[in-house]
């Protein structure tokens, strides 16, 4: 029992460890772009935009799963 909460214990840290990288991957991405990322995906409907940050997001979904493994 006590070997199923320690790895409870880390996937909820890999988890909470995944959503902040990509929310500082999304700002970085937001800092190097022109113009603001989310106003173009959200309120433009920019489809390039939304394509770029699905990218990052699958990129930072990989990186942070290697990291698990």
């Amino acid at each position: 029992m006590e070997s199923l909460m320690s790895n409870v214990t880390a996937a909820a840290i890999f988890a909470g460890l995944g959503v902040v990288l990509f929310a500082v991957a999304f700002i970085i991405l937001d800092l190097l772009t022109p113009g603001k990322l989310w106003h173009e995906i959200s309120e433009k409907k920019n489809t390039a935009a939304a394509i770029l940050m699905g990218s990052a997001a699958l990129a930072i979904g990989i990186i942070v799963a290697a990291a698990i493994h």
